[in-house]
């Protein structure tokens, strides 16, 4: 197809890695306009997105980094030698353990691409088409990744039985892969395998589809308030109906992954796939005519073929038959489910149970037990499966399928027969056992002493032991697994034929399952915000144009800490947007910056969060610049990564983001830093943004003389003398107050604990001091300032009131007479100007 490229470190992400990404890019005046087609191998759902980004490609890069796609395809004139484009530069050095493939460009072929939606999509998502038929780009992408999944399964998706979805990047928040890697959403950055992480402390999910749509929300959260509180009715319905929470846990548990089941089902082998089957059943009809009839004997290379062919055919089979079943278990899972959403209340599971009124259903469960005996189901353990699988199909259906199952039957009697006889030959505790692997095989639970001579018989071959268990066989038992095998392979073919056919009748009904599916994934996470709330205090969040939490917590601190972190206050609103926080070394700053981003998100997929009360305005964007690493791979320094991270953040921030930057300008000379620190907080102190801005430059903290909107606070240490009364050490509070910090050199009292000489403190405290004298006095606020402050907030407060009051005439009389009392005493006294100045 092209050219490739890939890494040996690609192979492990490649075993759950399934979602494969065409991007395509404008040329000339529509550079910037990307479109973008994704499909899940194991999952019928096409997504498709189109969007004008900048020339950073952050909305790109964002969208794949959620998709962790396994493979990604582009133009071949993206990367022609010496004329690469910078979209593909980007891509490939963000996705270094991802594999590319390069198409021609005319596989971009966005006619083609409108061809093969109208084709394929399902009549349940045919809106679809007047969303994207004038959206090209998208429409391209879609065309080279069809074809291209056509190419590698050899296999096309059946006409009309694909769910095809525009996802515009208006409808969820973005959060780039920085952001998610900082706040620990979905990995942990100490340990990937570790499950202390946002996922990690909601995921109570039942079923794969359920985790996957989890994931998705964490890393794009809603931004529809309306969308959101219809969530949030339902979480807070199944806390308070415990019948209904229990109900649904039971049913949703039950469900297989739904979501691959239907891929499996809406593919269908190509035309020459099903030629090759027809010739390899063929051959093999005309090869065993000419072996048994002893004209001549198949080659070697001859045999090899019609074992492969055999195998195909049997993996075919019983591929289908499973799916059968899985598919049958599924639908028997739909009455129960109705039966547990019938006495619910809130909008959304309201509709949820008139989607399960669905008739086709029922259509084709009848249809699946007029062939497929009643008590046929999905099982655990490979024997009681395979057991299920070949008597599936009823009796009297098939005359050949019941004699094959009876000649079955019958070689597993002689099989336990055998090994009855050999134990009681023997005298030893013999029992059947099987595998998927060994076929049935002989196992024994005994010492050495319980043998002659230490040993087994030597009529028993492939021994192994584990601990005092036997495992072995015989010539004559290997015999027999092999006429099971052939039996069984007998039965497979013949069951196989039934099942394609019953699969034709019900095809036209299958799509109900999208329904299905999308139901079932959805209230899987709903149960889980649920099961989340009930071990911890959590409460319904409510949605405002102020970002107001009281007494909040780290809701991934509680789970690691011995006892219940320290619960703080957060207040932004429109008039007091610009947070700077200050403190200590380990006073909690990364920890609460975080732990705000962290409820934003929770509130925003629909959750409950871990406070008293919370209120949020909706964030179109969430940005974080929080740690002090370089970056060997991309060869950047300190500094330099924080550049990059800044720069990201001003080029793309708007009114709607919350921002939180952990330290800037560290990297540099403190002047420098400071300076670069004052610039950034000026450029955002002009946007709506809620920015809260953790700093060790004291120097910042006079930013409120200048700017009514800007807050300072700080965490709280006391201090403390050691019993030996000669050593005073700091005790964290972990506690947010307002103002500055009034610790002074707190970064050397940090240095005493460690090990560092005492005549090198000594030496950085005379420094230290003598630096001190030569700083500008702080700035003073003038009477006018002051008083122009306290207008302003005033101002402020009036608006917030007016907008979201909930307060009755009386009460809101007091509550505007105490503004008025607050303004008052915020005004300098008129007398005292020269006092002050």
């Amino acid at each position: 197809m092209g050219y490739s490229v890939t890494s040996s470190s690609a192979v492990s992400a490649h075993s759950v890695a399934s979602v494969i990404v065409a991007v395509v890019e404008g040329r000339g005046l529509a550079r910037g306009e990307v479109g973008m087609a994704s499909i899940d191998l194991k999952n019928p759902e096409m997504i498709l997105s189109q969007f004008a980004d900048n020339t950073t490609y952050a909305k790109v890069i964002t969208k794949l980094k959620i998709l962790t796609p396994l493979e990604i395809i582009m133009s071949n004139t993206a990367c022609d030698a010496g004329n690469t484009t910078k979209l593909f530069s980007l891509i490939t050095e963000h996705f270094k353990n991802v594999t590319f493939t390069t198409v021609q460009r005319k596989y971009f072929n966005e006619t083609k691409g409108l061809e093969y939606i109208e084709q394929l999509c399902a009549s349940e998502f045919s809106t679809v088409f007047m969303e994207v038929q004038s959206k090209y780009y998208c429409l391209a992408a879609a065309s080279a990744l069809l074809k291209y999944v056509e190419f590698i399964q050899n296999s096309v998706y059946a006409p009309k039985s694909l769910k095809v979805r525009f996802q515009g990047s208006e409808k969820t928040a973005m959060i780039d892969s920085s952001s998610a890697q900082n706040l620990e959403l979905v990995i942990n950055n100490r340990d990937s395998r570790n499950g202390h992480t946002l996922f990690g402390i909601l995921n109570y999910t039942k079923t794969p589809g359920g985790s996957r749509r989890l994931r998705s929300n964490i890393l794009e959260p809603l931004v529809d308030a309306e969308t959101i509180n219809m969530r949030l009715d339902c979480v807070q319905e199944l806390l308070q109906d415990e019948e209904l929470f229990f109900g649904l846990q039971a049913v949703i548990s039950k469900f297989l992954d739904t979501e691959q089941l239907l891929s499996v089902l809406v593919q269908i082998p190509k035309q020459d796939t099903i030629l090759r089957s027809s010739f390899s059943i063929q051959l093999l009809v005309e090869m065993r005519t000419t072996y048994f009839g002893l004209l001549d004997y198949p080659s070697e290379e001859q045999v090899q073929q019609i074992l492969c062919l055999t195998k195909f055919r049997v993996k075919t089979a019983e591929s289908k038959i499973t799916n059968l079943i899985y598919l049958k278990h599924t639908l028997e899972l739909v009455e129960p489910l109705k039966a547990a959403l019938r006495s619910c209340n809130t909008q959304l599971l309201k509709a949820y149970y008139n989607s399960l009124e669905d008739t086709r259903f029922g259509i084709m469960l009848e249809k699946i037990t007029t062939v497929i005996n009643d008590d046929t189901r999905y099982t655990k353990g490979c024997l009681s499966m395979r057991t299920q699988k070949c008597y599936a199909v009823k009796p009297n259906i098939n005359e050949f399928l019941d004699v094959a199952r009876r000649t079955y039957t019958e070689i597993i009697d002689d099989i336990a027969g055998m090994i009855t006889q050999l134990a009681e030959k023997y005298n030893l505790p013999l029992k059947t056992s099987f595998s998927s692997a060994r076929g049935f095989f002989i196992q024994m639970n005994a010492d050495c002493s319980m043998l002659p001579n230490g040993q087994l018989p030597s009529e028993f071959t492939k021994i192994t032991k584990m601990k005092n268990t036997y495992s072995f066989t015989s010539a004559d038992l290997i015999k027999m697994n092999e006429r099971c095998q052939e039996s069984l392979r007998e039965i497979y073919h013949m069951t196989y034929l039934i099942v394609c056919k019953l699969l034709s009748e019900i095809y036209e009904h299958i799509h109900c399952l999208y329904k299905l599916s999308d139901i079932v994934s959805m209230l899987d996470m709903l149960l889980s915000f649920a099961h989340a709330c009930t071990l911890s205090d959590y409460v319904r969040p409510e949605f405002t144009d102020t970002l107001a939490i009281k007494q909040g917590w780290h809701p991934i601190l509680e789970k690691i800490a011995v006892e219940k972190p320290v619960a703080n206050n957060t207040y932004l609103t429109e008039g007091n947007n610009f947070v700077i926080i200050t403190g200590p070394n380990m006073s909690g700053k990364s920890t609460y910056l975080k732990q705000i981003a962290l409820c934003q998100i929770m509130a925003q997929i629909g959750s409950y969060v871990p406070a008293e009360y919370c209120s949020f305005r909706i964030a179109e964007q969430i940005f974080t610049r929080i740690g002090m690493d370089d970056d060997i791979e991309t060869n950047a320094s300190t500094f330099t990564k924080e550049m990059k991270e800044i720069t990201y953040i001003v080029q793309n921030a708007n009114d709607k983001s919350l921002i939180i930057i952990d330290e800037l300008g560290r990297g540099t000379s403190a002047e420098e830093g400071i300076g670069i620190c004052y610039a950034t907080c000026e450029y955002l102190l002009n946007l709506k943004a809620f920015t809260l801005f953790a700093t060790h430059f004291l120097e910042l903290c006079h930013m409120d003389a200048l700017y009514p909107n800007v807050e300072n606070y700080h965490f709280e240490v006391q201090h403390v003398r050691s019993s030996a009364g000669n050593k005073e050490k700091i005790a964290y509070t972990y506690t947010l107050s307002k103002g500055y910090t009034e610790e002074k050199n707190y970064g050397l009292k940090a240095a005493e604990v460690s090990s560092l000489p005492s005549s090198v403190i000594l030496d950085a405290k005379e420094i230290t001091n003598h630096i001190a004298k030569q700083i500008l006095h702080r700035q003073k606020s003038t009477p006018e300032m002051m008083k122009q402050r306290a207008a302003y907030h005033l101002a402020m407060r009036l608006v917030q009131t007016a907008r979201n009051s909930r307060l009755d005439p009386d009460s809101l009389r007091i509550y505007l007479k105490g503004l008025k009392k607050k303004y008052e005493a915020s005004c300098p006294a008129p007398g005292k100007n020269d006092e002050q100045q």
